[in-house]
């Protein structure tokens, strides 16, 4: 029988990628869905014949055991959340009810179905946030700068809980900014090169953005779930940086995706004081050695190849 693995987030850029990855070895994927009146699955549609969605919420554990009840699988990849750094400053206490609590109850309903069950967490590296040692790796301080880091901080530290406590096979990845043209538009990356699209295409003259010397390593989305799954195949469960090593601030972000269009960025990006964060986070760089060693993991694009990627990508579908 084909393994089958429960995806939460399946609509998300990181869970289309991981439900691509797992149907190309077999896996009988499931997608944990909110129930809603429209639903975005733009990004699972390709594949919506292939897995199968069910509904559930990561607010309602009785819905999580009854998925887990009915579906059985043999891993659970936790990538729901309230992802976006910005917002959780205006909805603080939603963040925290889904991206920390949520993973509580997700845990909770393991050990109550089946504690053989296999679970990862995605982790952040905005838990890092005002960073103690640069670059930052599994044993580095944690010091969030943002309600988002907050409850990612504690969504992985419940998981090493559970774990140590209950003896889960439960995984964190501490993921540091991965991006793919299936990014969300709120995203910095994104906005970027779908606003260098629009300007190239004479929809738009300029861009406003924040700080552009804030610092991140960046890497490709699809590189990232590989190191997600192979958390899950060994043995002994643990928590791993995945990362490519490498910073750049978003000035250079901005540079390297207006040249792509064959623009000067100088021309057209605006700094705008509404777009700076309360507490800033300057600079992530991560470590990745224990990923490498360990799960046998490196990145396959590069921050160039990427950022060139989105920007073709972009221009494409505002020319479609």
């Amino acid at each position: 029988m084909a393994k089958r693995a429960l995806i939460t987030g399946i609509t998300g850029q990181d869970g289309s990628y991981l439900a691509e990855l797992l149907l190309d070895k077999g896996y009988e994927v499931i997608g944990l869905i909110r129930r809603s009146s429209t639903l975005t699955i733009e990004r699972i549609s390709h594949i919506q014949d292939e897995i199968t969605l069910v509904s559930g919420d990561l607010v309602d554990e009785v819905s999580l055991i009854n998925v887990l009840r009915d579906y059985r699988p043999a891993e659970v990849y936790n990538l729901a959340a309230q992802s976006f750094v910005q917002t959780s400053w205006t909805q603080p206490v939603l963040t925290g009810e889904i991206t920390a609590l949520g993973v509580t109850r997700m845990l909770d309903a393991i050990r109550i179905v089946d504690p053989e069950i296999r679970f990862y967490q995605a982790s952040s590296s905005e838990m890092f946030g005002r960073v103690r040692t640069v670059p930052q790796d599994e044993s580095t301080a944690f010091y969030p700068r943002s309600p988002y880091g907050v409850a990612k901080m504690y969504g992985h530290w419940i998981t090493v809980n559970y774990r140590e406590s209950y003896n889960l096979h439960a995984s964190s990845g501490i993921l540091f900014n991965h991006e793919s043209p299936r990014r969300g538009l709120e995203f910095v990356t994104r906005k970027v090169t779908h606003g260098a699209a629009r300007i190239k295409a004479g929809l738009d003259s300029s861009l406003h953005l924040g700080n552009l010397d804030a610092h991140r390593d960046w890497g490709y989305a699809a590189d990232y779930v590989r190191a997600m799954w192979a958390m899950l195949q060994r043995e002994t469960p643990d928590d791993f940086v995945v990362a490519t090593g490498q910073t750049h601030s978003v000035r250079e972000l901005c540079e390297v995706a207006f040249t792509a269009a064959g623009l000067n960025y100088e021309d057209h990006v605006v700094v705008d004081p509404k777009f700076i964060r309360p507490a800033e986070v300057d600079l992530l760089v991560g470590d990745a050695t224990k990923a490498r060693e360990q799960l046998g993991w490196k990145c396959e694009v590069d921050f160039y190849g990427l950022i060139e990627m989105m920007v073709a990508a972009d221009i494409d579908a505002l020319a479609r």
